[in-house]
C-alpha cells in the first residue's frame, strides 16, 4: 500500500509550447537584453516631471510639500535609470537640487534683509512657473491653425485693374425686336383648331420666376411656348414686360444684336 507521500509530486508546467507543457526552461535558452521594455510617460524634462507630479495630486504650487514630492520624483529617477540611462543625467541634477531644499527646510531659515525668513523652495517655485507658462503658451501655439503659421498661402497682386466691360442697355425696341422673332418662329407652329383657353398675365409671370433664378442667365427666346400660339404668346411678352416694371427681373445684352438673357432680380 503506497501512501500520499510515496507519489512523486510533478512539477508544475512553466509554459505551453505548440500545446505541450514545458517543467524547465531549456540550458541553450537565450534571452536579450532588450527583449523587455518599460514605457514610461514621456517628460521634457526634470521641470515637467515635477509640474507633473504636483497637477497629479491637486497640490498648490506656492506651498510645495517638498519631502513628499521628493520621493516620488526618486522612484521615477530610478525607473529611468533602469530603462533610459542617457536621461538619468539631467534628472538627477533635479534630484540633487531638491534633496538640498528638502535638507534647508529641517535647518533653522536665517532671516531675509526686510526680517522674513527665506523660503528654500523658492527659486524652485519661480522656476516651475515660468516653466508652466512657457509650456502653456507652446500648447497654445501648437493649437493655433497651420495656415499663418507653417503654410502660408501665395498671394498675387495685379499692378493692372480689371478692364469694366459696360454692358449696353436694353430698349423696348430691342424686346420688341427679339419679340417679333420668337413670333416668326411661331408661324411654323399655326394650325386651325381653335381652341379656348382662359390666360393670366399673373399666372404667366408666376410661371416666369419659377424658371429663372438669381445666379444664372436664361435666353429670352426660352421663356415662350411656341406651340400656345399667337395669344400665349402675348401673355407671356406682357408678363415679362410686367416683371420688368416691378424690378423683378433683368435683361441683359452683351453687344448690340447679341441675343437677350434675363434672370431674376438679386
Amino acid at each position: 500500500m503506497t501512501t500520499p507521500t510515496d507519489i512523486p509530486e510533478t512539477p508544475a508546467p512553466v509554459a505551453v509550447v505548440r500545446g505541450e507543457s514545458v517543467t524547465e526552461l531549456p540550458q541553450d535558452l537565450y534571452i536579450p537584453p532588450d527583449a523587455l521594455e518599460v514605457f514610461l510617460e514621456t517628460f521634457q524634462g526634470p521641470l515637467d516631471l515635477l509640474l507633473y507630479l504636483i497637477r497629479k495630486q491637486n497640490l498648490d504650487i506656492l506651498d510645495i510639500p517638498i519631502a513628499e514630492v521628493t520621493r516620488q520624483y526618486m522612484v521615477y529617477v530610478e525607473l529611468m535609470q533602469a530603462v533610459r540611462l542617457e536621461l538619468a543625467a539631467e534628472y538627477l541634477v533635479m534630484a540633487a537640487m531638491l534633496a538640498e531644499i528638502k535638507s534647508r527646510m529641517l535647518l533653522p531659515r536665517p532671516a531675509g534683509e526686510e526680517g522674513e525668513e527665506a523660503d528654500p523652495r523658492a527659486e524652485l517655485i519661480r522656476r516651475l512657473q515660468e516653466y508652466e507658462r512657457y509650456r502653456n503658451a507652446a500648447e497654445s501655439i501648437d493649437n493655433l491653425p497651420r495656415v499663418g503659421r507653417e503654410v502660408h498661402l501665395v498671394v498675387i497682386e495685379n499692378d493692372h485693374p480689371p478692364v469694366k466691360r459696360i454692358e449696353p442697355n436694353v430698349s423696348l425696341f430691342d424686346l420688341l425686336d427679339a419679340f417679333k422673332e420668337v413670333l416668326v418662329r411661331a408661324e411654323l407652329y399655326r394650325h386651325h383648331r381653335v381652341q379656348l383657353e382662359p390666360l393670366s398675365v399673373r399666372e404667366r409671370m408666376t410661371r416666369i420666376l419659377a424658371k429663372i433664378n438669381s445666379e444664372a442667365f436664361v435666353r429670352f427666346e426660352e421663356m415662350f411656348d411656341l406651340p400656345e400660339g399667337r395669344r400665349g404668346l402675348v401673355v407671356t411678352f406682357m408678363a415679362i414686360l410686367e416683371l420688368l416694371k416691378e424690378s423683378l427681373i433683368v435683361v441683359v445684352q452683351q453687344e448690340p444684336y447679341a441675343p437677350i438673357h434675363l434672370k431674376a432680380a438679386a
